[in-house]
């Protein structure tokens, strides 16, 4: 008969290796908290027949655009289809690309108005993370996640959506930055 472990010697493994992979999502985790000059996103315009490739790409930092205004605020290019998080002293802490809908608002400075934590998008996605700051045309236009981390397909000319589609981390770093009152510049 072979020889049996003594319960403690279980007890003792199983918490190690619990502590080992706590140890390493912590590292994951906090590695996903940085400040991050730019995130990587595929454009709108990518093809199902795109092959990975075995390296990551590098995104070079954006700079923050001219003309975007000074202090704790969110900037959205329309042009670049690109979002800045800039703090208190004019440094940005987080830009990304973005997946904006068919109506785009003025250029001008906004403030964030209502945050919903989870809601359908007009497009049947579910989203979160929803920020509104402003109002064209009577449609509301806001920055939202796909629950799902999914980008939106492209959509209808013909529709009238104002839901401006983030990637999942970036959503949820812009709802931790974008509390109700932040500035949100919109520029060319």
């Amino acid at each position: 008969m072979p020889a049996r472990l003594p319960s403690w010697a279980w007890v003792t493994g199983l918490t190690t290796g619990a502590i080992a992979a706590v140890a390493v999502l912590a590292v994951q985790a906090d590695q996903g908290t940085k400040p991050v000059a730019a995130t990587p996103r595929p454009s709108a315009s990518a093809t199902a027949d795109a092959k990975p490739s075995a390296e990551p790409e590098e995104e070079k930092p954006v700079a923050v655009p001219d003309g975007s205004g000074t202090g704790r605020r969110i900037v959205y290019s329309l042009g670049q289809k690109r979002v800045w998080l800039v703090d208190a002293s004019d440094t940005p802490r987080r830009s990304f690309a973005v997946w904006p809908g068919t109506v785009a608002p003025d250029p001008g400075t906004y403030t964030i108005g209502k945050r919903t934590e989870a809601t359908t998008g007009s497009d049947g996605v579910p989203v979160e993370h929803i920020m509104y700051f402003a109002q064209k045309s009577g449609v509301f236009v806001a920055f939202s996640n796909a629950v799902d981390g999914s980008s939106p397909p492209p959509a209808d000319p013909g529709a009238q959506t104002g839901g401006i589609r983030v990637g999942k981390s970036d959503g949820k770093s812009l709802w931790t930055f974008g509390a109700a009152g932040t500035t949100v510049r919109v520029v060319e």
